[in-house]
């Protein structure tokens, strides 16, 4: 039985090393989302008071994008269409889940999806189908039941991701927010006082650890710096010590917050690198929405120079930090300023992994950033899109919008009105120029018309139920303003 033995030793020799030989040429991908992180929220993207030495080391040795789009100016279309490649309109999921109500409101909004639909092939499903081992850590925020959650859309594990968008407080269970008890279903809790964003931080790791002998996709959405604003009272008292009314940022909780980001960064960085993985790993850092600036005396953040935040259409609602460290390639640019969206995620990933999908027959909406990555300066497509058929209580009312080149058009839908903004001469979208360029006007608006066609979106309708009365008490619309 000699040989018998001979011949599995042997078998089992080659299997190792065709496994180690299929390492080398597949890296791993790792996609980190911070919630609501805004544009100018790094210091690599110019912030004067948070201090993010993890993420900057990261830009550095990677690609830094200056025009980058979020899909929406709320969180769940933004993740379902980074999960699909698919412009949100086309998905039918156009609101955070479950989206504010105004049934008073002067359009009635349509009846859109709360939920990831099963038949799209995720992000996730296409690196298991490819081989990768796949996990979701963090934020989901894609379905209300079950069902919807990460482990039924091509995750191996799941851990944290579940129904809510933010951490769980609640007094009448207990749960701390982003503190153990965490009230969170796909998390067990930890010692009293353990920070969520470490424990996630440190989970990632783990799975870095265990599966380093073979190809994997991490989704590691933080809860960071979603509301409510908690954070370890050390890094808070740092940052009011550094408090100056002079600088553009200025809330110490929050700049806690992202520090405690940019140590989940630095983290994962260090366990890639002493796994001997950090060459073969491909890195998208980005943000599902822009920065949430707050009202009144609840100030959270400055997306200053641009205008506004989460919840609406202006540039601080939709433009995002992004940064891809893809050591795969020998890329040309360091700085990118052609404007990229979230769908794009999907189709560069694949591309940069080396996976192809044409025989799954895949439509998408996204591109891949290949082409700019190698040193073109613009992609082949003429405009990128937005639809938002929804109220939102920071201000937002139904509207639509293209960017095209230097222009970017705003359509109101609830008073089919227009905005027209040159971003390259006014990013602070202050001079409205609808009247001064109505060819402009008419050609962006025409395709907008067509796009909203061609995705089959949904759109508002007259609301029976219209009250003015409360309609002129709602908040101050940011759409209008």
């Amino acid at each position: 039985m000699k040989w018998l033995s001979g011949i599995i030793i042997f078998l089992s020799l080659f299997l190792i090393a065709c496994q180690s030989s299929y390492d080398k040429t597949s890296p791993n991908v790792i996609m980190i989302l911070v919630d609501d992180m805004g544009w100018t929220d790094l210091a690599c993207y110019g912030s004067d008071y948070h201090q993010t030495p993890n993420i900057d080391q990261l830009a550095s040795e990677g690609t830094l994008f200056t025009n980058s789009y979020s899909s929406c100016n709320v969180c769940s279309p933004t993740r379902a269409a980074l999960m699909t490649g698919k412009n949100p309109a086309r998905l039918h999921l156009t609101d955070w889940i479950e989206g504010h109500k105004y049934p008073w409101a002067k359009l009635k909004v349509p009846e859109w999806k709360m939920y990831l639909d099963a038949k799209e092939y995720t992000l996730a499903e296409a690196f298991k189908d490819a081989g990768y081992y796949t996990a979701h850590i963090g934020k989901w925020h894609l379905g209300e039941t079950e069902k919807d959650w990460p482990e039924h859309h091509g995750f191996d594990v799941n851990i944290a991701g579940w129904s809510k968008g933010a951490p769980n407080r609640n007094a009448k269970n207990g749960s701390k927010g982003y503190f153990s008890p965490y009230g969170n279903p796909r998390l067990n809790d930890g010692e009293e006082g353990e920070y969520l964003t470490e424990r996630l931080t440190d989970q990632v790791c783990k799975v870095i650890q265990e599966q380093k002998n073979k190809p994997f996709f991490i989704n590691f959405w933080l809860y960071n710096v979603h509301m409510p604003l908690q954070a370890k009272e050390n890094k808070i008292q740092k940052y009011v010590a550094l408090s100056d009314s002079a600088k553009n940022h200025y809330n110490p909780k929050y700049a806690a917050m992202v520090e405690h980001s940019d140590d989940a960064v630095g983290k994962v960085v260090a366990q890639l690198k002493e796994s001997g993985l950090f060459e073969n790993t491909i890195i998208l850092l980005a943000s599902d929405n822009g920065g949430l600036i707050g009202k009144g005396k609840r100030k959270i953040t400055s997306n200053a120079p641009l205008r506004h935040g989460k919840g609406g259409i202006y540039e601080g609602g939709i433009r995002i930090p992004t940064i891809l460290y893809a050591p795969t390639i020998n890329k040309a640019n360091d700085i990118i300023h052609e404007p990229v969206i979230t769908e794009d995620y999907y189709p560069t990933l694949f591309e940069l992994a080396g996976i192809h999908l044409a025989d799954k027959n895949v439509a998408l909406d996204g591109q891949s950033w290949l082409p700019l990555l190698e040193g073109e300066q613009t992609l082949k497509r003429d405009a990128i899109h937005w639809h938002y058929p929804h109220y939102h209580q920071e201000g937002a009312v139904p509207h639509s919008a293209i960017r095209q080149g230097k222009w970017k058009l705003i359509e109101n839908l609830e008073t089919n009105s227009f905005e027209l903004y040159n971003l390259e001469e006014d990013l602070g979208e202050k001079n409205d120029l609808h009247r001064q360029y109505p060819d402009i006007l008419s050609e962006l608006k025409n395709n907008l018309d067509i796009w909203r066609k061609d995705v089959n979106a949904q759109m508002p309708k007259n609301n029976p139920e219209f009250e003015p009365i409360k309609e002129r008490k709602k908040n101050k619309r940011i759409v209008n303003d």
